[in-house]
């Protein structure tokens, strides 16, 4: 059995959950791949620091040249995370005709084209499941299972921390603030959660895989990302009565040629299989014209998870017998990106007022003279100052929901718009 040398350029919690999974699983994982695969080198900032794992000192560095340098590491596997100095060790071990895997969400889908243009002028491979939704092969299941499939669409959840807040507030009734806090204790969340709860995350996850599916570069300013912070219990109360669940999906979908790709709060439908995806989950949706609709699901993301989808990657490398990256950007097109304007879609409005007579008729007028129609309204007693209207449209074009409702909040009656968030059935 031939034996293999890699490096790891991180030990956070990725880079140990790869190293524990070659220590517990290493025999399986050679007899699968026909490689017995040594961890030569890791790179650390301190090596003197507790990671609560055991490693061999001897295999622990500070010099990232002794590495990217070394000829007999075959694998450079790529978990740091961050734009620099990732891509320079990238870039560097590609020209040193290294293979590399890596769990870069935000570097691959910030500069992957530059990347992958290096990588087949060297001859090697580059592999990033782990990008995308942790432990479930989604890349994969794009690039490799459903390639006779033209991909129409994407739908899913795949940030698990976001999923975490929302399942707590929907299940226990936590506001949002104290779900972020378990979150956080329970290390789902990081101390600064912005990236996930904002939307930034899953939006440089949605670049990855529409790129992938449709064939086309992706910009990520293109992507439109919105975030969770501004769900209230309200929200969540009003949604159960309507037989709807509140999820963070990232959606992406091409039709003639033109492609929609958005990250935002949603209210689906609470038979829909999206909608008991719960806790740290994920669940991502894939429709191609030969098919049809499928879901993958799993843990999103996690030590061990996300451990085990670079681990597969290595052993991809080591199985495969064609030499180069899959993504071959020769058969990309440039293909335009709806605006958010464009869209279509069913919209929950929430606002307060001041409680007056005709109010409800005046802002149904600014609502149709904008060519907004409503399907429903609900208004609630009036408590305190204000009084609360929810309006739900039949599906309408984004745009004229933003203008008619600019409009709506410049009225004298009008405290606020508190909330929109999409309906998507």
């Amino acid at each position: 059995m031939k034996k293999v040398r890699i490096a790891l350029l991180g030990l956070g919690n990725v880079g140990k959950g790869v190293w524990n999974i070659l220590q517990r699983n290493g025999e399986e994982i050679a007899q699968r791949s026909g490689y017995d695969i040594e961890i030569a080198k890791i790179l650390v900032r301190d090596v003197n620091k507790d990671r609560g794992v055991k490693v061999p000192k001897e295999l622990l560095t500070t010099d990232a040249d002794s590495i990217i340098n070394d000829e007999s590491i075959e694998i450079i596997v790529e978990v740091m995370g961050g734009i620099e100095p990732a891509m320079d060790y990238i870039l560097r071990a590609v020209r040193n005709k290294k293979n590399v895997v890596t769990a870069n969400k935000m570097l691959i889908a910030t500069h992957g084209r530059e990347i992958f243009r290096e990588v087949e002028a060297n001859g090697v491979s580059i592999n990033f499941e782990a990008s995308v939704a942790g432990g479930i092969p989604v890349i994969n299941g794009i690039n490799e299972n459903l390639a006779a499939n033209k991909i129409e669409g994407i739908k899913g959840i795949i940030n698990g921390t976001t999923n975490y807040i929302l399942t707590k507030m929907t299940q226990e009734g936590m506001a949002f603030e104290d779900a972020l806090g378990e979150a956080q204790e329970k290390g789902y969340a990081e101390a600064d959660p912005t990236s996930d709860v904002e939307g930034y995350d899953p939006a440089y996850k949605l670049a990855i895989l529409a790129s992938l599916a449709f064939e086309t570069e992706v910009d990520i300013k293109d992507v439109y990302s919105e975030g969770i912070t501004k769900i209230k219990p309200i929200d969540i109360s009003y949604a159960k009565q309507m037989g709807y669940v509140i999820k963070l999906l990232a959606i992406a979908n091409d039709k003639n040629g033109k492609i929609e790709l958005r990250v935002h709060p949603a209210m689906i439908p609470a038979i829909h299989p999206l909608a008991n995806v719960n806790d740290a989950f994920n669940a991502v949706f894939i429709k191609g014209n030969a098919v049809g609709e499928l879901m993958l699901y799993g843990k999103g993301a996690g030590e061990l998870p996300t451990g085990s989808a670079v681990v597969g990657d290595i052993i991809s490398v080591l199985r495969s017998e064609r030499e180069g990256t899959n993504i071959n950007l020769s058969h990309y097109t440039e293909k335009k990106v709806k605006s958010i304007n464009e869209i279509e879609a069913e919209y929950f409005i929430r606002m307060t007022l001041i409680d007056k007579p005709g109010m409800l008729g005046k802002i149904a007028t600014k609502l149709g003279e904008n060519n907004v129609s409503i399907l429903s309204f609900i208004q609630e007693p009036v408590k305190g100052e204000f009084a609360t209207v929810v309006f739900v449209t039949h599906k309408n074009l984004e745009g004229n929901v933003r203008k008619a409702l600019k409009e709506i909040q410049e009225m004298d009656m009008i405290n606020k718009v508190e909330n929109v968030i999409r309906i998507e059935e």
